[in-house]
């Protein structure tokens, strides 16, 4: 039985040694400048263990970390896996991290090395200079460089809770933090997807699995990856999404399985219906976050089950709750209800136990003696974020959920996202889901600012398809928006501002920061490009 991501490769490879691991598709390769086509098993093992003796050779092994910034190339893969065997824990680096965002990252990760893009090695090299850390670059197919500074564990062999990866969160709130994921992590995700069974069911030697999302995601690392090489697959991954080329590349890539984000069936679903909707192999979509009105449609169009999963990057599959059974209740925020192996509780604000349909934060551990298996280890120098998450000997997540009186779980939303109006609980990410939809609109997000008589009010800051050339096509397209929300939502969900701003704050993973719009969102109510649209905010049946 492996006890390494490694480990978990080399029994795969010795297995479907002739099958295909990876395969980039002909636009995949053009946008990388790569070669299109597939690698096998055994000729990855081969490269793999060819880099994993250069790198031995160089001094790098257990208690080294190394920064990897490679978006979704196949190298990323090869160079993870072989610095794996030797201990070395990766720390993957968004591409669209900058200069104040790579300094804190290399400072705080304290990585002795980066395998990065040529284009970026002045900016590595110039942000480690910054944070004073010992540090090298070099590209996917240098020779290593020789290790700065010895193996902090070089008496001690690799295991299963060895970290394998630090992954940062989004810092969507503040400061990012990094979460220590050890080998079992991999592990253990990667055995969860191949057993779950149901409408998620993976057949050993057969599936090929699409998937668009970034490598620097748990996601595609821990998910993803792991269970292909757990049950002999083929990843393909995408540099990212691409709408118009989307069905292209699953029908050319032959997949079986596809991953998805909540906004790709919402932008996939504005295409003209055709046709050669249902002109693919694809059994299931694995994700989060699809639009509760759009969900059932979606599938009648495209012809396969979007199962709606919930799991974060501190919980890995410890506590990981998928919708991949019937009735899943599409229509709805339903992610399925959690098997024997994860516990969960719901807590109100005042600490209690939720009740049948009623919100509470969602808290959840492993079942059995260990409640924290297949979690993060804890949080890199923040041993109290860490004790704090774990308050009372449950993970607290965050969101906001609630169960129906059938035990099923229903996601609502962020505990900081939540806008209270008036003694009503609004879920900014339903009001940006619906807003979403609209023709108008590019991207959307929802906050809250301050109003003295509800104490909050909902405002929609709105990146439009196309700018509203003067104040009075700002104020028809407002009165537009709030319309089709008002058609959609309670009246008290509606936006009673609408600001039209030229990008949203967004993490360098495309997420919006929270924080950022919290405290941007209230500057822009006098602002000349906001719109109040408070007056059009009426009870059913207050309308004249």
């Amino acid at each position: 039985m492996a006890i390494t991501v490694h480990q978990a490769f080399a029994l795969a490879a010795a297995r479907w040694a002739k099958r295909p691991f990876l395969c980039v598709l002909p636009e995949t390769a053009e946008i990388y400048g790569i070669t299109a086509g597939e690698l096998r098993y055994a000729e990855a093992a081969e490269r793999i263990e060819t880099l994993r003796a250069a790198y031995a050779a160089a001094g790098y092994g257990h208690g080294h970390r190394v920064g990897i910034l490679l978006e979704n190339r196949p190298a990323f893969f090869l160079h993870w896996f072989a610095l794996n065997g030797l201990g070395v824990s990766v720390v993957p680096i968004n591409p669209d991290m900058r200069a104040a965002e790579l300094e804190y990252l290399i400072g705080h990760s304290e990585i002795a090395l980066a395998i990065a893009l040529p284009q970026r090695h002045a900016d590595l090299l110039a942000a480690a200079d910054r944070a004073g850390r010992p540090f090298q670059v070099m590209g996917e197919r240098d020779t290593p460089p020789e290790a700065a500074f010895p193996a902090p564990q070089a008496d001690t062999e690799p295991h299963e809770l060895s970290e394998a990866a630090l992954l940062y969160t989004s810092g969507t709130t503040g400061r990012p933090k990094g979460c220590i994921l050890p080998n079992r992590y991999f592990l253990h995700a990667g055995n969860w997807y191949a057993n779950i069974g149901g409408l998620a069911t993976l057949e050993p030697g057969k599936e090929r699995m699409i998937t668009p999302l970034p490598l620097v995601h748990m996601n595609a690392m821990a998910y993803s990856a792991m269970a292909m090489i757990m049950t002999g697959g083929c990843l393909i991954p995408l540099d990212r999404f691409h709408p118009r080329s989307w069905w292209d590349s699953v029908r050319e890539s032959r997949a079986t399985v596809v991953h998805y984000l909540g906004v790709m069936p919402a932008m996939l679903m504005k295409a003209e219906a055709s046709p050669a909707d249902r002109d693919h192999s694809v059994r299931f979509g694995f994700g989060a976050g699809v639009d509760r009105s759009l969900h059932g449609i979606f599938e009648e169009r495209f012809g396969f089950p979007l199962l709606e999963a919930w799991a974060m990057t501190e919980t890995g599959a410890g506590a990981v709750i998928i919708a991949n059974k019937e009735p899943r209740h599409i229509g709805t925020s339903c992610f399925g209800k959690e098997e024997a192996d994860v516990l969960v509780r719901l807590v109100t604000d005042d600490g209690r136990d939720a009740g049948v349909d009623e919100q509470g934060e969602l808290l959840v551990r492993h079942a059995g003696d260990d409640p924290r298996y297949g979690f993060l280890a804890g949080y890199l120098k923040d041993e109290a974020a860490t004790d704090e998450a774990w308050a009372g000997g449950w993970f607290h997540t965050g969101d906001i959920v609630r169960r129906d009186a059938e035990g099923y779980l229903h996601f609502v939303d962020r505990k900081k996202n939540v806008i209270r109006r008036s003694g009503e609980n609004i879920a900014a990410v339903e009001v940006e889901s619906v807003l979403q939809q609209h023709a108008l609109v590019k991207s959307v997000a929802v906050a809250a600012v301050p109003d003295p008589v509800r104490g909050d009010e909902v405002m929609a800051l709105v990146v439009a398809e196309e700018v509203p050339a003067d104040r009075a096509g700002m104020e028809s397209a407002a009165v537009e928006l709030v319309n089709w929300a008002l058609s959609q939502l309670a009246y008290y969900k509606a936006p009673g501002y609408v600001a039209f701003v030229d990008a949203l704050p967004l993490t360098t993973t495309n997420k919006i920061q929270r924080g950022e719009l919290k405290a941007l969102a209230p500057t822009l109510v006098e602002h000349t490009s906001c719109v109040n649209t408070c007056a059009m905010k009426k009870r059913q049946g207050d309308h004249k």
